[in-house]
């Protein structure tokens, strides 16, 4: 996917959309009432599970992408 922006051509990193997609769906399921702080944590947890050697979601995302 790419977005036109003027004359230059911008396009959505490997594995971005699925990643935000997981996002929607937790604030969705969970509807915190403070949207940025519960995406902190959310992205914070992400990270330390990729950190501590499990899956790395914007990877898989990217694989289920293509």
């Amino acid at each position: 996917m790419s977005i036109a922006s003027a004359n230059t051509t911008m396009r959505v990193p490997a594995g971005f959309r699925n990643l935000l997609e997981g996002l929607a769906r937790e604030v969705l399921r969970e509807q915190p009432t403070d949207v940025v702080a519960f995406a902190a944590q959310y992205f914070q947890k992400l990270l330390e599970q990729r950190e501590a050697g499990g899956v790395d979601p914007v990877a898989w995302g990217a694989m289920l992408e293509n």
